[in-house]
């Protein structure tokens, strides 16, 4: 290490006027310095990729969770704000040299613990699973607390040993960070890239990273054995099925190919081990549009992201702040600018003398309540173990001495019956999002279709399908669907979304209803799904009741009107009709034909002019869910 090195780094400790950001990528030996001047925003589209004199400009932007409500999602606010360093200068050091260079005192801490007990989270668990996952508000929710300590110590001087500890003692990080700003700094190693965006002709890749279940290293470390008992367990693999879902529903709003899935793939770091799928697309978007249309990552929120934004603003009594939000880094390069954008968690934060580490637990109908409870100590533990604010655990992997970066070990990834437990999670997902799509031969070109958006974006994935299967398609909200547009659409899609079909105080559902209606009425070619399939049942009659257990992210194989298919269920209620009953026989309708399970549960209906689905047909876990929808669509539009 260079004495040059040794006093930069020493004046970035004592001068409290100089902004700048570390970075430690994936797979780099080196660590970036990016120094420049701080400028605070209020939206995505402000953030200052040009200077004044035209050319491109480097910029790195903290957004908050906050920052959602440009979708039109709920949000406590905190103020927290859009903040960009607008990079004037960028260097890069060997990480050894960073390491050498950086302080190395142990930061004291007081007060320490959880804002939130562990018996009051369990309740908060339990609360969540009974009355927002039981009575249909989503699939899955991410449901925070805080790990809080006074810090005594400058919060520059603390930054820096924090992001020494974390280059020496986390692996497997995508970004290891500091960010350092007036009045807010932020240190972490973040498993997880949420979204980028790399120049490639005239349009981007996009990739998004979901990773999704935690496996805790046990005392030892993992093995072959307790890591795939962790493969084997049904909530973890649903939990990371309904993620990649719902990251698929962004990936087919920004691009035009819908997406493509490979994977999974092992995410280990050094006291926890994740599962994580990546999925790639081409866009022509501004990377800020990017950004914006995948504000935030389900995975630390839940689904579907509308309403699993209302259910967080409803359980966590106080503001995210950056937690859950992305780091996101725009670079010039020639034609526009590339983002790259990890999540910002596995970080701690310090403000007014307050050291703040949020963790997270992803709450599914399995989940129970105490497991939940230690997901969120774990999750900060990594955190604060790494960063040495608590003894760090001895975590040795598969009998290495020692479970720090560079230590020489065999990752249980290549280990051929973990290798074999994860391929095996593919058989059951749906071909159109795994493989390269063919060439359609379009059955339903030159139709068009009018999909009605009920606050769940997996329409925007069936929307990718229909266009698939040859269809002109358009996507109208549910309160922007005019009567004269409804009336007019050649078929229309009703599609799926949250909440109870009998509520009749909800204008969204109200308005579902009508859409259905007139549909019916006018003998106009209608496809109803999940919720509007329920609302479409009722019309004919057909009664709506809770399920037992939410269906939320499980695969059924049904037989759809004489076809087995392996259709994928998010739903918490279902038409029932009497078992062994096929037929309704309506005067003004004709004949309803009804696809029911043993116990009665509808499945499907089709009619005269109209079909009907309850499960997801363009879900991952829908095998066969593209040759089905080109079923039901044939037969409503004949």
């Amino acid at each position: 290490m260079s004495s040059e090195t040794a006093d930069l780094f020493a004046a970035l400790a004592a001068d409290p006027s100089q902004p700048f950001a570390l970075i430690a990528r994936d797979g780099a030996d080196t660590v970036e310095l990016l120094r420049g001047d701080v400028v605070d925003v209020p939206a995505l589209a402000d953030i200052p990729l040009t200077a004044p004199d035209g050319a491109g400009q480097e910029v790195l932007a903290m957004v908050p969770f906050r920052q959602v409500t440009e979708r039109g999602y709920e949000a406590h606010d905190d103020d927290a704000p859009l903040r960009c360093l607008v990079v004037r200068s960028r260097e890069e050091f060997p990480s050894a040299d960073v390491i050498a260079a950086l302080p190395s005192d142990e930061v004291p801490l007081a007060d320490a613990g959880f804002d939130i007990d562990d018996e009051s989270y369990a309740e908060i668990v339990r609360t969540v699973i009974r009355d927002e996952i039981g009575r249909g508000e989503g699939a899955n929710f991410v449901i925070r607390r805080d790990y809080t300590a006074r810090v005594e110590a400058d919060p520059r001087v603390a930054a820096l040993t924090w992001f020494r500890a974390l280059l020496e003692h986390e692996r497997g990080a995508y970004w290891t960070f500091a960010i350092v700003t007036d009045g807010h700094v932020a240190v972490g190693a973040s498993p997880e890239a949420h979204v980028t965006a790399e120049r490639s002709g005239d349009s981007r890749v996009v990739t998004m990273n979901p990773i999704s279940g935690t496996f805790r290293h046990p005392a030892g470390g993992a093995t072959r054995e307790t890591l795939g008992a962790f493969l084997r367990d049904a909530k973890e693999t649903e939990e990371l099925f309904m993620v990649v879902d719902e990251e698929l529903k962004m990936m087919s709003a920004v691009c035009s190919d819908g997406g493509r899935i490979t994977g999974p793939h092992l995410k280990e770091m050094s006291r926890l081990t994740h599962t994580e799928y990546v999925l790639r697309g081409t866009s022509r978007l501004d990377p800020r549009d990017i950004l914006r249309e995948t504000m935030f990552a389900p995975t630390v929120t839940g689904s579907p992201m509308q309403n699993a934004c209302a259910v967080i603003r409803r359980h966590e009594t106080t503001p995210r702040g950056y937690y859950s939000g992305v780091a996101a880094l725009f670079t010039p390069r020639a034609g526009g600018h590339d983002l790259d954008a990890p999540i910002l968690i596995r970080t701690a934060y310090v403000a007014d003398g307050t050291l703040r580490v949020p963790a997270g637990a992803t709450l599914v109908r399995h989940s129970d309540p105490y497991g939940e409870v230690a997901e969120t100590h774990g999750k900060a533990a990594g955190v604060l173990g790494a960063i040495g604010a608590i003894p760090r655990a001895v975590t040795t992997v598969a009998g290495s001495d020692d479970d720090a970066p560079g230590s020489a070990r065999t990752p249980l990834a290549e280990d051929p019956e973990i290798a074999e437990l994860l391929a095996s999670r593919n058989a059951r997902l749906a071909p159109f999002w795994l493989d390269e799509q063919p060439g359609a031969d379009r059955p339903l070109a030159g139709r068009s279709a009018l999909v009605i958006d009920a606050e769940d974006r997996f329409t925007t994935m069936l929307a990718h399908q229909l266009r698939h299967l040859g269809l002109e398609v358009r996507i109208v909200p549910w309160d922007e669907a005019t009567d004269a547009e409804v009336d007019a659409a050649e078929i229309v899609l009703a599609g799926p979304g949250p909440g109870d079909p009998e509520d009749t105080d909800s204008a969204r559902i109200a308005r579902l209803r009508e859409v259905v209606a007139r549909r019916l009425d006018a003998r106009a070619p209608l496809v109803a799904v999940c919720l509007s399939h329920q609302l479409l049942a009722r019309e004919l009659g057909i009664p709506v009741v809770p399920l037992d257990s939410p269906h939320q992210g499980l695969q059924l194989e049904i037989d759809v009107f004489g076809e087995q298919a392996a259709i994928g269920f998010y739903n918490t209620f279902t038409a029932r009709v009497g078992p062994g009953e096929t037929l309704l026989v309506d005067d003004e309708r004709g004949e309803v034909e009804i696809a029911a399970g043993p116990t009665g549960d509808v499945f499907a209906l089709r009619g005269p002019a109209f079909a009907s689905v309850q499960g997801h047909l363009e879900s991952i876990l829908s095998r066969d869910g593209i040759r089905t929808l080109e079923r039901l669509v044939a037969h409503a539009a004949a």
